[in-house]
């Protein structure tokens, strides 16, 4: 019998950025961004969780090797830790570096990347240990 499992990992990176829509006068980012909005930008401890879905293998007892996992995630951090988002990451010189954002961005770059059968389940991003955001493609 084939059975399906989520499995997680948590990793964490730290990253500066600036809510701000370059389209929009300082006025309206600030009464959406409010102090995210500040020009010299702030910074953030993430924490990102990727889940994936696949069928235990009968013979291992895994969907997947998290080694393999981890280092497909680590690749990806590198891209973001200790960068200032908005300048460092080509990815958001067009999009703001939100929650949402950043899990679209982990999706995106992750998706493809995974063992035949293992499949991309949600992005998970923490901000803060408040605030967090979920994207499941």
């Amino acid at each position: 019998m084939s059975r399906e499992v989520l499995l997680t990992r948590v990793e964490q990176f730290s990253a500066a950025h600036r809510l701000f829509v370059p389209a929009l006068s300082d006025e309206e980012n600030f009464k959406i961004f409010n102090k995210c909005s500040w020009k010299n930008g702030h910074g953030h401890n993430y924490k990102v969780e990727v889940r994936v879905k696949g069928v235990v293998n009968e013979t291992t007892g895994i969907v997947m090797n998290l080694d393999d996992l981890k280092l497909e995630i680590q690749f990806l951090l590198k891209q973001v830790d200790h960068k200032y988002l908005d300048k460092d990451v080509p990815y958001f010189a067009e999009r703001p570096s939100t929650m949402e954002n950043i899990c679209i961005f982990f999706w995106e770059a992750l998706v493809g990347r995974l063992p035949e059968g293992v499949k991309l389940n949600k992005i998970k991003v923490h901000e803060t240990d408040k605030n967090y955001a979920s994207y499941k493609g």
